[in-house]
């Protein structure tokens, strides 16, 4: 039984709202302990998992990529891109990208967008120049609220466009929940009727990026009243 302090571990780290990676670090390695195992066995268990994962090669490789596309100025590219295209707002360019985001997870490519892809190089700094144009200078306030709208517009994107695709996890642990009560639904059907609520969710944030345009737009007005 007393494996199953990994298990308090977690609950007092996330009471504490202690760094997650640091709570699940503490609580396996207590876990390991209380089962008798050294300290070099618990260390290869943890090797072993982040191997299999591939999650620390992918933060290693991207993380460079994305600081090295920087450095040589992806961001003021991208900035003068949205300069060029006169009349283009917050909310047009956010809806784009949410529309080519849900049109990828829906083929099964969710890993070709993404927040540290995309989002952070290219999607928010097209989005502050879009911004910045509509509303002149932003304040830092301003500047973040952007900035979460386009995190927020790749998750809904992603989030709603994923379960159209037939080998996501997600539909498979639909069918299998829903089989436990049996309710027998094909894969095939679960994707098909994905589609009316990435269709509802793409509506519904289109108009909170219309208001998001609305509200840009009244604060440019103020300004130059102001003034």
């Amino acid at each position: 039984m007393w494996v199953l302090l990994g298990i308090v571990v977690i609950v007092a780290g996330f009471l504490l709202r202690f760094h997650p990676l640091l709570v699940i670090l503490a609580s396996a390695i207590v876990t390991g302990v209380a089962a008798g195992l050294d300290p070099l066995t618990i260390l290869a268990a943890f090797g072993k998992a982040f191997n299999e994962a591939r999650y620390v090669s992918i933060i290693w490789i991207v993380l460079p990529v994305v600081g090295l596309l920087e450095a040589y100025g992806l961001q003021e590219r991208a900035r003068g891109l949205i300069a060029k295209m006169r009349g283009a707002t917050v909310g047009q360019f956010l809806a784009g990208y949410m529309v080519l985001r849900q049109g990828l997870a829906a083929v099964g490519l969710t890993s070709v967008a993404g927040h540290a892809q995309t989002v952070r190089p290219l999607v928010a700094p097209i989005a502050e120049a879009a911004a910045e144009a509509q509303a002149g200078d932003l304040d830092n306030d301003r500047r973040e609220e952007v900035k979460a709208w386009a995190a927020a517009t790749d998750n809904i994107g992603l989030f709603f466009g994923e379960d159209i695709f037939l080998a996501i996890g997600s539909i498979l642990l639909i069918k299998g929940l829903l089989e436990q009560y049996g309710i027998s639904l094909e894969p095939l059907h679960l994707s098909v009727w994905a589609i009316p609520t990435a269709i509802a969710a793409f509506l519904i944030h289109g108009f909170r990026l219309w208001r998001l345009d609305r509200r840009l737009k009244r604060g440019a007005a103020a300004t130059e009243e102001a003034a």
